[in-house]
C-alpha cells in the first residue's frame, strides 16, 4: 500500500478543522498512520491502546477534514485507513479572533505532546547507546534576529532537513543502524528580562 509522498502537507485553516485535529487521539492516529502506512481501526486500537469504536469515531472525523482517508482497495470486512499527507500544517497567527483561538489551543496541545514525550525519552535515555546519547537531547540558540531574518534561518533549517523526508516513506533508503528522531521546534520571543 502506498504511503503519501515524503514532502506532502495538508493545510488546516479552518477553526473547526484547526480544533478537531487537537484531540490527542486524533493526533497519535495520525502519526500512526504516517508511520505505519494503512491500518484498520482494531489494528490502530491495538497498537494505540484505544478501544476499536473510538478509534473508529476518530478516524472518520479526521476524514471530514482531510486528514485521513480510506485505502485504496478496502472491502467491507477490511477497512483500512491511510493518512492523505505526511505533515499537517497551520498557520501561527489569524486576524479572526476564533481562528487565532483555535491555534493557539492546537499549538499548545501539541507541545504539550511534545514535552510528554521528552519526558518519556528521558526515563528511558539511559538504555540509549552512548552514541545516541551523545548526539540526542535538548538543546538552544539566543539569537537577535528581525522577523525577516527568522523567516531565512527556518527556511534554511527546512532545506536542510528535506534530503531525509524520502526516508520516511521509503525503507530502503534508511542507511543501516538509523532509527526515527524527533526535532521539535519552539521559536519563542524573550522579553528583555529574559536575555540571559
Amino acid at each position: 500500500m502506498p504511503k503519501p509522498r515524503a514532502n506532502s502537507a495538508v493545510e488546516l485553516t479552518d477553526p473547526v478543522a484547526l480544533r478537531a485535529y487537537a484531540h490527542p487521539v486524533r493526533m497519535r492516529l495520525v502519526g500512526l498512520l504516517r508511520r505505519e502506512g494503512a491500518v484498520t481501526a482494531t489494528q490502530a486500537a491495538g497498537i494505540l491502546g484505544e478501544s476499536v469504536p473510538t478509534c473508529s469515531f476518530h478516524l472518520r472525523q479526521l476524514a471530514r477534514y482531510g486528514l485521513v482517508e480510506r485505502a485504496p482497495g478496502a472491502d467491507a470486512r477490511e477497512r483500512p485507513w491511510r493518512a492523505t499527507a505526511l505533515s499537517t500544517r497551520w498557520g501561527h497567527a489569524s486576524a479572526d479572533a476564533e481562528t487565532q483561538a483555535a491555534i493557539d489551543h492546537l499549538d499548545a496541545v501539541l507541545m504539550r505532546q511534545y514535552y510528554e514525550r521528552a519526558v518519556r525519552w528521558l526515563e528511558g535515555r539511559d538504555r540509549e547507546s552512548a552514541a545516541w546519547r551523545a548526539t540526542t537531547g535538548p538543546s538552544d540558540a539566543l539569537l537577535f534576529v528581525t522577523p525577516r531574518e527568522l523567516t531565512e534561518l527556518l527556511r534554511k533549517f527546512d532545506a536542510l532537513v528535506e534530503e531525509y523526508l524520502p526516508r520516511r516513506t521509503d525503507p530502503a533508503a534508511r542507511p543501516r543502524g538509523a532509527r526515527p528522531v524527533n526535532i521539535a521546534q519552539f521559536v519563542i520571543t524573550l522579553d528583555e528580562s529574559a536575555r540571559s
